[in-house]
């Protein structure tokens, strides 16, 4: 059985950077030090995008709880195919 991972977008534009996420799971979300808003940390990004981000298995749970505690859910979860 392969390991699936999750794609991860971020909706930046309509983050009000409340901290949700990152308090939740910092191991692949954080803020931006320019704007302030949330950012997938760059260890996670696709293609150097900061809104754009692949969580490895062992943060799938961590991740999900971060989306879910978005309280403007601009936060996206997908499997990866």
């Amino acid at each position: 059985m392969s390991e699936k991972t999750l794609r991860v977008t971020i909706d930046r534009d309509d983050c009000i950077s409340c901290g949700a996420c990152w308090n939740t799971c910092p191991e692949f979300f954080e803020e931006n030090p320019d704007d302030g808003f949330s950012q997938v940390v760059e260890a996670y990004r696709i293609g150097g995008d900061p809104a754009v981000g692949e969580a490895p298995t062992e943060l799938a749970d961590c991740v999900r709880d971060a989306a879910a505690g978005c309280p403007v859910e601009v936060i996206h979860v997908e499997v990866s195919p």
